[in-house]
Protein backbone atom coordinates (compact mmCIF):
# COMPACT_ATOMS: atom_id res chain seq x y z
CA UNK A 1 0.00 0.00 0.00
CA UNK A 2 1.39 3.45 -1.62
CA UNK A 3 1.17 6.17 1.42
CA UNK A 4 2.42 9.92 1.53
CA UNK A 5 5.56 10.48 3.22
CA UNK A 6 6.34 13.74 5.52
CA UNK A 7 6.74 16.22 2.76
CA UNK A 8 2.69 16.67 2.21
CA UNK A 9 3.23 20.40 0.89
CA UNK A 10 6.13 19.54 -1.31
CA UNK A 11 8.61 21.24 0.45
CA UNK A 12 11.20 19.91 -1.03
CA UNK A 13 10.28 22.07 -4.36
CA UNK A 14 12.04 24.92 -2.29
CA UNK A 15 15.25 22.80 -1.45
CA UNK A 16 18.32 23.73 -3.48
CA UNK A 17 20.21 20.36 -4.71
CA UNK A 18 22.71 21.22 -1.55
CA UNK A 19 20.35 21.57 0.80
CA UNK A 20 18.98 17.80 -0.37
CA UNK A 21 22.31 16.43 -0.50
CA UNK A 22 23.80 17.15 3.21
CA UNK A 23 19.93 15.87 4.29
CA UNK A 24 20.40 12.59 2.32
CA UNK A 25 23.75 12.20 3.86
CA UNK A 26 23.06 12.91 7.64
CA UNK A 27 20.12 10.68 7.25
CA UNK A 28 22.22 7.64 5.62
CA UNK A 29 24.67 8.36 8.49
CA UNK A 30 21.80 8.32 10.99
CA UNK A 31 20.35 4.87 9.82
CA UNK A 32 23.20 2.96 9.15
CA UNK A 33 25.64 4.18 12.22
CA UNK A 34 23.56 5.23 14.59
CA UNK A 35 20.24 3.90 14.70
CA UNK A 36 21.47 0.18 14.71
CA UNK A 37 22.81 0.75 18.31
CA UNK A 38 20.44 3.49 19.86
CA UNK A 39 18.22 1.14 21.62
CA UNK A 40 21.09 -0.71 23.26
CA UNK A 41 22.44 2.75 24.30
CA UNK A 42 19.35 4.28 25.37
CA UNK A 43 18.64 1.23 27.71
CA UNK A 44 22.30 1.65 29.08
CA UNK A 45 22.46 5.50 29.48
CA UNK A 46 25.22 5.79 26.97
CA UNK A 47 25.90 7.91 24.14
CA UNK A 48 28.16 6.73 21.40
CA UNK A 49 31.40 9.23 21.66
CA UNK A 50 32.66 6.92 19.31
CA UNK A 51 30.56 8.77 16.73
CA UNK A 52 32.06 11.95 17.03
CA UNK A 53 35.24 11.63 14.49
CA UNK A 54 32.61 10.55 11.96
CA UNK A 55 29.97 13.51 12.21
CA UNK A 56 33.18 15.70 12.37
CA UNK A 57 34.00 13.85 9.41
CA UNK A 58 30.56 15.07 7.95
CA UNK A 59 30.86 18.31 8.74
CA UNK A 60 28.30 18.41 11.45
CA UNK A 61 30.59 20.74 14.24
CA UNK A 62 29.79 24.26 13.40
CA UNK A 63 28.05 23.90 9.41
CA UNK A 64 27.80 27.51 8.96
CA UNK A 65 31.18 29.20 10.03
CA UNK A 66 33.84 30.17 7.86
CA UNK A 67 35.82 27.47 6.37
CA UNK A 68 39.02 29.24 8.53
CA UNK A 69 37.21 27.95 11.48
CA UNK A 70 36.98 25.02 10.15
CA UNK A 71 33.12 25.17 8.80
CA UNK A 72 31.55 24.91 5.66
CA UNK A 73 29.69 28.42 5.39
CA UNK A 74 26.12 26.67 5.01
CA UNK A 75 23.14 28.35 5.04
CA UNK A 76 20.67 27.96 7.82
CA UNK A 77 18.23 25.05 5.97
CA UNK A 78 20.91 23.04 5.99
CA UNK A 79 21.75 23.70 9.65
CA UNK A 80 18.10 23.06 10.00
CA UNK A 81 17.97 19.64 8.13
CA UNK A 82 21.19 18.80 9.98
CA UNK A 83 19.37 19.04 13.56
CA UNK A 84 16.10 17.39 11.60
CA UNK A 85 17.71 14.25 10.57
CA UNK A 86 20.00 13.74 13.63
CA UNK A 87 16.80 13.79 15.75
CA UNK A 88 15.08 11.02 13.94
CA UNK A 89 17.90 9.36 15.19
CA UNK A 90 17.27 10.48 19.14
CA UNK A 91 17.17 13.70 20.63
CA UNK A 92 20.30 13.26 22.18
CA UNK A 93 22.26 12.91 19.02
CA UNK A 94 20.79 16.13 18.06
CA UNK A 95 21.84 17.50 21.47
CA UNK A 96 25.21 16.63 21.40
CA UNK A 97 25.76 18.21 18.05
CA UNK A 98 23.50 21.28 19.14
CA UNK A 99 25.32 21.95 22.04
CA UNK A 100 28.72 21.50 20.21
CA UNK A 101 27.78 23.93 17.66
CA UNK A 102 25.15 26.52 18.50
CA UNK A 103 25.89 26.91 22.38
CA UNK A 104 30.07 26.34 22.37
CA UNK A 105 31.53 26.75 19.18
CA UNK A 106 28.62 29.80 18.86
CA UNK A 107 29.84 31.99 22.09
CA UNK A 108 33.92 31.60 21.44
CA UNK A 109 32.52 33.17 17.63
CA UNK A 110 30.98 35.40 18.66
CA UNK A 111 31.89 36.91 21.73
CA UNK A 112 35.67 35.35 21.75
CA UNK A 113 38.77 37.25 20.02
CA UNK A 114 40.17 36.01 16.76
CA UNK A 115 43.18 34.26 19.08
CA UNK A 116 39.90 32.27 20.84
CA UNK A 117 38.36 31.54 17.95
CA UNK A 118 42.01 30.11 15.91
CA UNK A 119 42.91 28.62 18.80
CA UNK A 120 39.61 25.84 19.93
CA UNK A 121 37.31 26.43 16.52
CA UNK A 122 39.07 24.44 14.12
CA UNK A 123 39.65 21.89 16.57
CA UNK A 124 36.52 21.65 17.79
CA UNK A 125 34.90 21.90 14.38
CA UNK A 126 37.18 18.10 13.73
CA UNK A 127 35.81 16.59 16.64
CA UNK A 128 39.37 16.85 18.72
CA UNK A 129 37.73 19.26 21.09
CA UNK A 130 34.48 18.83 23.00
CA UNK A 131 32.69 21.76 24.11
CA UNK A 132 29.51 22.28 26.65
CA UNK A 133 28.27 25.37 27.82
CA UNK A 134 27.70 26.14 31.54
CA UNK A 135 24.48 28.54 31.88
CA UNK A 136 22.20 26.74 34.02
CA UNK A 137 21.96 25.88 37.72
CA UNK A 138 20.57 23.86 40.06
CA UNK A 139 18.38 26.98 41.42
CA UNK A 140 17.93 29.20 38.51
CA UNK A 141 16.81 27.57 35.29
CA UNK A 142 14.26 30.08 33.64
CA UNK A 143 15.88 32.92 35.67
CA UNK A 144 19.37 32.68 34.81
CA UNK A 145 20.20 36.34 36.07
CA UNK A 146 19.71 34.94 39.30
CA UNK A 147 23.00 32.44 39.30
CA UNK A 148 24.93 32.40 42.00
CA UNK A 149 28.13 31.16 40.25
CA UNK A 150 30.68 33.99 40.30
CA UNK A 151 34.43 35.11 39.08
CA UNK A 152 36.96 37.16 40.78
CA UNK A 153 39.43 39.04 39.00
CA UNK A 154 42.92 38.06 40.21
CA UNK A 155 46.71 38.73 39.09
CA UNK A 156 46.79 37.24 35.87
CA UNK A 157 43.33 35.95 35.52
CA UNK A 158 40.19 34.74 37.19
CA UNK A 159 39.03 32.44 40.32
CA UNK A 160 35.33 31.30 39.49
CA UNK A 161 33.67 29.10 41.66
CA UNK A 162 30.08 27.79 41.47
CA UNK A 163 27.81 24.81 40.10
CA UNK A 164 26.21 24.17 36.84
CA UNK A 165 23.74 22.47 36.32
CA UNK A 166 22.11 19.75 33.60
CA UNK A 167 24.72 20.24 30.99
CA UNK A 168 24.79 18.40 27.98
CA UNK A 169 28.15 17.30 27.19
CA UNK A 170 30.23 18.31 29.95
CA UNK A 171 31.51 15.18 31.72
CA UNK A 172 33.32 14.34 27.91
CA UNK A 173 34.18 17.87 27.29
CA UNK A 174 37.60 18.80 26.69
CA UNK A 175 36.15 22.87 27.32
CA UNK A 176 33.21 24.28 29.15
CA UNK A 177 31.95 27.76 28.43
CA UNK A 178 30.89 28.83 31.70
CA UNK A 179 29.06 31.66 32.52
CA UNK A 180 29.40 33.47 35.91
CA UNK A 181 29.00 36.78 37.60
CA UNK A 182 31.77 39.43 37.47
CA UNK A 183 31.68 42.43 39.43
CA UNK A 184 27.31 41.63 39.47
CA UNK A 185 27.65 41.55 35.34
CA UNK A 186 27.26 38.34 33.52
CA UNK A 187 30.70 37.12 31.88
CA UNK A 188 31.71 34.22 29.70
CA UNK A 189 34.16 32.34 30.33
CA UNK A 190 36.60 29.38 28.44
CA UNK A 191 37.45 26.77 31.43
CA UNK A 192 39.36 23.81 30.28
CA UNK A 193 39.40 20.40 30.96
CA UNK A 194 42.05 19.67 33.91
CA UNK A 195 41.54 22.92 35.51
CA UNK A 196 42.25 22.55 39.10
CA UNK A 197 38.89 22.40 41.07
CA UNK A 198 36.90 21.72 37.96
CA UNK A 199 34.68 18.78 38.04
CA UNK A 200 31.60 17.69 36.01
CA UNK A 201 30.32 14.41 36.95
CA UNK A 202 28.22 12.71 35.40
CA UNK A 203 23.95 13.02 36.20
CA UNK A 204 22.34 9.17 36.03
CA UNK A 205 18.93 8.09 36.81
CA UNK A 206 17.22 9.96 33.62
CA UNK A 207 14.08 8.72 32.68
CA UNK A 208 14.72 10.95 29.29
CA UNK A 209 17.32 11.87 27.33
CA UNK A 210 19.50 8.69 27.98
CA UNK A 211 21.14 8.40 25.14
CA UNK A 212 22.91 11.57 26.18
CA UNK A 213 25.52 12.91 28.66
CA UNK A 214 24.14 14.99 31.14
CA UNK A 215 26.54 16.40 33.44
CA UNK A 216 27.21 18.88 36.62
CA UNK A 217 30.00 21.47 36.47
CA UNK A 218 31.63 21.98 39.82
CA UNK A 219 33.94 24.83 39.84
CA UNK A 220 35.52 24.96 43.50
CA UNK A 221 37.81 28.27 43.39
CA UNK A 222 38.82 27.47 39.56
CA UNK A 223 41.74 30.08 38.49
CA UNK A 224 41.83 30.89 34.98
CA UNK A 225 43.67 32.78 32.62
CA UNK A 226 42.81 36.43 31.91
CA UNK A 227 42.04 35.37 27.86
CA UNK A 228 40.20 32.93 29.02
CA UNK A 229 37.37 35.97 29.42
CA UNK A 230 35.05 35.77 26.08
CA UNK A 231 35.48 39.63 25.64
CA UNK A 232 33.02 40.92 23.31
CA UNK A 233 29.83 40.77 25.58
CA UNK A 234 28.52 41.27 29.16
CA UNK A 235 25.26 40.72 30.61
CA UNK A 236 22.34 38.61 29.95
CA UNK A 237 22.97 38.74 25.61
CA UNK A 238 25.63 36.82 26.01
CA UNK A 239 24.46 33.48 26.76
CA UNK A 240 20.43 34.34 25.14
CA UNK A 241 22.15 35.00 21.87
CA UNK A 242 23.73 31.62 21.74
CA UNK A 243 20.62 29.98 23.20
CA UNK A 244 18.53 31.90 20.09
CA UNK A 245 21.26 29.96 17.76
CA UNK A 246 20.48 26.70 19.63
CA UNK A 247 16.80 27.06 19.69
CA UNK A 248 16.54 27.51 16.02
CA UNK A 249 18.12 23.72 15.56
CA UNK A 250 15.52 22.66 17.93
CA UNK A 251 12.63 23.78 15.94
CA UNK A 252 13.80 21.72 13.39
CA UNK A 253 15.22 18.89 15.52
CA UNK A 254 12.05 18.08 17.12
CA UNK A 255 10.52 17.64 13.60
CA UNK A 256 12.95 14.98 13.34
CA UNK A 257 11.40 12.76 16.24
CA UNK A 258 7.59 13.89 14.70
CA UNK A 259 8.41 12.65 11.61
CA UNK A 260 10.37 9.27 12.30
CA UNK A 261 7.06 8.86 15.12
CA UNK A 262 4.59 9.32 11.92
CA UNK A 263 6.69 7.26 9.57
CA UNK A 264 6.50 4.46 12.35
CA UNK A 265 2.41 4.91 12.75
CA UNK A 266 1.79 4.83 9.27
CA UNK A 267 3.41 1.31 8.87
CA UNK A 268 2.44 0.48 12.02
CA UNK A 269 -1.47 0.93 11.43
CA UNK A 270 -1.52 -0.13 7.68
CA UNK A 271 -0.02 -3.62 8.34
CA UNK A 272 -1.08 -4.64 11.69
CA UNK A 273 -4.71 -5.83 11.46
CA UNK A 274 -7.36 -6.55 14.27
CA UNK A 275 -10.75 -7.33 13.60
CA UNK A 276 -9.81 -8.88 9.47
CA UNK A 277 -8.78 -5.12 8.45
CA UNK A 278 -6.01 -2.74 8.88
CA UNK A 279 -5.73 -0.78 12.18
CA UNK A 280 -5.74 2.29 9.18
CA UNK A 281 -8.70 1.42 8.14
CA UNK A 282 -10.70 2.75 10.78
CA UNK A 283 -12.05 6.21 11.05
CA UNK A 284 -10.43 7.07 14.66
CA UNK A 285 -6.95 5.97 13.29
CA UNK A 286 -6.98 8.20 10.07
CA UNK A 287 -8.00 11.34 12.06
CA UNK A 288 -5.10 10.52 14.39
CA UNK A 289 -2.81 10.15 11.20
CA UNK A 290 -4.37 13.26 9.33
CA UNK A 291 -3.84 15.72 12.74
CA UNK A 292 -0.23 14.01 12.75
CA UNK A 293 0.74 15.20 9.52
CA UNK A 294 -1.02 18.14 9.81
CA UNK A 295 0.82 18.97 12.50
CA UNK A 296 4.26 18.27 10.91
CA UNK A 297 3.73 20.06 7.54
CA UNK A 298 2.21 23.08 9.67
CA UNK A 299 6.03 23.07 12.03
CA UNK A 300 7.83 22.44 8.39
CA UNK A 301 6.21 25.96 7.18
CA UNK A 302 7.35 27.67 10.32
CA UNK A 303 10.83 26.14 10.41
CA UNK A 304 11.63 26.99 6.66
CA UNK A 305 10.22 30.68 7.08
CA UNK A 306 12.87 30.81 10.27
CA UNK A 307 15.54 29.63 8.16
CA UNK A 308 14.95 32.46 5.31
CA UNK A 309 14.12 35.38 8.02
CA UNK A 310 17.42 34.31 9.63
CA UNK A 311 19.49 34.08 6.54
CA UNK A 312 18.04 37.15 5.60
CA UNK A 313 19.01 39.09 9.00
CA UNK A 314 15.46 39.56 9.88
CA UNK A 315 15.10 36.55 12.58
CA UNK A 316 14.30 37.17 16.21
CA UNK A 317 14.66 35.88 19.30
CA UNK A 318 10.75 35.49 19.73
CA UNK A 319 10.60 34.49 15.96
CA UNK A 320 12.77 31.45 17.15
CA UNK A 321 10.78 31.32 20.32
CA UNK A 322 7.68 30.92 18.78
CA UNK A 323 9.29 27.96 16.36
CA UNK A 324 10.90 25.71 19.19
CA UNK A 325 7.34 26.70 21.85
CA UNK A 326 5.07 25.05 18.40
CA UNK A 327 7.37 22.25 17.11
CA UNK A 328 8.04 20.69 20.43
CA UNK A 329 4.92 20.67 21.30
CA UNK A 330 3.46 19.34 18.57
CA UNK A 331 6.29 16.82 18.31
CA UNK A 332 5.27 15.34 21.91
CA UNK A 333 1.66 15.12 21.01
CA UNK A 334 2.11 13.15 17.60
CA UNK A 335 4.85 10.58 20.00
CA UNK A 336 1.77 10.53 22.72
CA UNK A 337 -0.55 9.68 19.92
CA UNK A 338 1.91 7.48 18.03
CA UNK A 339 2.37 5.94 21.40
CA UNK A 340 -1.36 5.32 21.87
CA UNK A 341 -1.85 3.85 18.11
CA UNK A 342 0.99 1.22 18.96
CA UNK A 343 -1.28 -0.28 21.79
CA UNK A 344 1.05 -2.06 23.89
CA UNK A 345 3.79 -2.53 21.30
CA UNK A 346 4.09 1.63 21.76
CA UNK A 347 6.24 1.33 24.99
CA UNK A 348 8.71 -1.60 23.58
CA UNK A 349 11.92 -0.31 22.72
CA UNK A 350 11.54 -2.50 19.31
CA UNK A 351 8.98 0.11 18.13
CA UNK A 352 11.23 3.54 19.35
CA UNK A 353 8.08 5.89 20.30
CA UNK A 354 8.17 5.74 23.80
CA UNK A 355 12.47 6.57 23.73
CA UNK A 356 11.13 9.57 21.65
CA UNK A 357 7.97 10.35 23.27
CA UNK A 358 9.84 10.79 26.13
CA UNK A 359 12.90 12.65 24.88
CA UNK A 360 10.70 15.11 23.50
CA UNK A 361 9.42 15.70 27.41
CA UNK A 362 12.81 17.23 28.45
CA UNK A 363 13.16 19.35 24.58
CA UNK A 364 10.02 20.68 25.37
CA UNK A 365 11.70 22.21 28.74
CA UNK A 366 15.29 22.95 28.26
CA UNK A 367 16.66 25.63 26.68
CA UNK A 368 13.19 27.79 27.45
CA UNK A 369 10.13 26.28 28.96
CA UNK A 370 7.28 26.45 26.86
CA UNK A 371 5.10 29.08 29.16
CA UNK A 372 8.42 31.30 28.99
CA UNK A 373 8.69 31.19 25.45
CA UNK A 374 4.67 32.07 25.35
CA UNK A 375 5.48 34.76 27.86
CA UNK A 376 8.32 35.78 25.69
CA UNK A 377 5.89 36.26 22.94
CA UNK A 378 3.43 37.74 24.37
CA UNK A 379 5.72 40.81 25.85
CA UNK A 380 6.63 41.37 22.41
CA UNK A 381 3.39 41.71 20.71
CA UNK A 382 1.65 43.72 23.70
CA UNK A 383 4.94 45.57 24.63
CA UNK A 384 3.77 44.34 28.51
CA UNK A 385 5.81 41.94 30.22
CA UNK A 386 4.51 39.43 32.54
CA UNK A 387 7.44 38.66 33.79
CA UNK A 388 10.56 39.41 35.43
Amino acid sequence: METRNTDYYLLDDLLTDEQKNIRAAVRDFVQTRFQPTVQQNFEDGKFPIELASEMADLGLFGPTLEEKYGGAGLDSVCYGLICQELERGDSGLRSFASVQSSLAMYAIYKHGTEEQRMKYLPKMAKGELIGCFGLTEPDHGSDPGGMKTHATKVDGGYVISGQKMWITNGTISDLAVVWAKLDGEIRGFIVEKGSKGFTAPEQHHKFSLRASITSELLLDEVRVPSNSLLPNVSGLKGPLQCLTQARFGIAFGVLGSAMDCYERTIRYTTERKQFDRPLAANQLVQAELAYMITEITKGQLLAHRLATLKDAGKMTPTHVSMAKMNNCAIALEIARKARDLHGANGISYEFHICRHMANLETVKTYEGTHNIHMLSIGRDVTGISAFS
